[in-house]
């Protein structure tokens, strides 16, 4: 933490910082920055001093200064530049990073308290203050990568979110997720595998790395907006204040599973359609229900995600009996597990046999609407609903 007096020149403020590093034994290889008064933001000496030494400067308002408690207020400062302390309340605040603690807990870094200096025939005086930051200091705007790793294999990774992944400094996902692109990691990077329920330790852990400094790379299969970290990620910065510039935050899209199923069976897509998550963790059953009914009774061609997992069974059965009271029995249905991995399986089938086949939690269920017909093993929706216009 550094105050000065206007004018005062590089040299003096460089000297000063040595000799108080040299009195209490710190080197000057662990400076992370420099830290002042807003006022400051210009002072010559200041600036040069920072340039050549290529250390940070970050600025603090008065306003945010006078909140420090510091064991050295001065009221002629607080007369002059409204706080009572620059030095060490600068070095203070810019100690905590992005995790500031209560007031009163603040001046714990505090490691040297202020120390004034003055040099017969150089212009000024500094006065120097040290606090110790808590976390290492990275010196580094933190970037938060949001990547969608399409449905499993390699070759459907976008080329954009595969150079993400190898650039990231820190890679965060599902254990599954991260051993489907373990070929694109490399040497060095911080590699964090969370269990499936832990999305939400999953973005805060990911929040945390890039307020730091790291770039980090948060991979969900398929689209990380459909279903995927994306948006909860958001979520946990909206409730921080997040002012949408730091960290920087990036979605990089993947093949959403919807799509990577509909190009394993055909074209099933081809009229207005809905992605449906049968999961209730988030949403409420009832919720789920009716937009079922209103699908089906809508007749979209309807993607069900999360159909069924070993604790929730009944779901896709109620799904079925919804769509059976507006739908033909008939009314063609496709099945496709792990899609796009060596373990894929694929079923064609009706919706008054849907639930003959294995569905799990790796399953994408698609059921047609009342013109998606069968022809030649593969599922086709006419781009035109029912004759229309002929």
């Amino acid at each position: 933490g550094i105050g000065c007096e206007r004018g005062t020149s590089r040299q003096l403020i460089e000297s000063a910082i040595q000799q108080v590093c040299q009195a209490h034994q710190f080197a000057e290889g662990s400076i992370a920055g420099i830290a002042t008064l807003d006022l400051k933001a210009d002072e010559a000496g200041i600036l040069k001093l920072c340039h050549d030494r290529q250390w940070p400067l970050q600025c603090f308002t008065a306003e945010q200064l006078r909140s420090v408690s510091v064991p050295t207020p001065s009221d002629i400062v607080a007369e002059e530049v409204g706080t009572p302390s620059v030095a060490e309340a600068a070095a203070i605040l810019a100690s905590q990073g992005h995790k500031l603690r209560a007031s009163s807990d603040l001046s714990a870094s505090l490691r040297v308290a202020k120390t004034i200096v003055r040099q017969a025939g150089q212009p000024g005086a500094v006065t120097v203050a040290i606090a110790e930051a808590e976390q290492e200091y990275t010196g580094r705007s933190g970037r938060l990568w949001l990547v969608g790793t399409g449905p499993g294999e390699l070759a459907q990774i976008t080329p954009a979110a595969q150079t993400a992944i190898g650039q990231a400094d820190v890679v965060i996902g599902y254990t599954l997720y991260i051993e489907l692109v373990s070929a694109l990691l490399r040497p060095g990077q911080i590699i964090e595998a969370l269990p499936i329920t832990q999305e939400r330790q999953r973005a805060e852990r990911a929040i945390e790395l890039a307020q730091w400094g790291l770039t980090v790379a948060v991979i969900s299969s398929g689209d990380c907006g459909i279903y995927g970290m994306a948006g909860l990620v958001l979520e946990q910065l909206q409730q921080q204040e997040w002012d949408g510039k730091t960290p920087d935050v990036q979605v990089f899209p993947g093949i959403s599973a919807l799509q990577a199923a509909a190009s394993r069976v055909g074209a099933p897509l081809m009229h207005d359609f809905c992605a449906i998550s049968l999961s209730d963790l988030l949403t409420p059953w009832e919720v789920i229900e009716q937009r079922l009914t209103a699908a089906a009774q809508a007749d979209f061609v309807t993607a069900l995600y999360n159909p069924r997992s070993q604790t929730r069974t009944h779901q896709i059965e109620t799904a079925q009996q919804i769509f059976l009271k507006y739908r033909n029995s008939n009314t063609p249905v496709a099945i496709v597990r792990s899609v796009y991995r060596p373990e894929e399986q694929i079923t064609l089938t009706t919706l008054a046999q849907l639930l003959e086949t294995p569905i799990d939690m790796l399953t994408t269920v698609i059921i047609g609407n009342r013109s998606t017909q069968i022809h030649a093993n593969k599922m086709i929706t006419p781009r035109g609903y029912l004759g229309f216009g002929a």
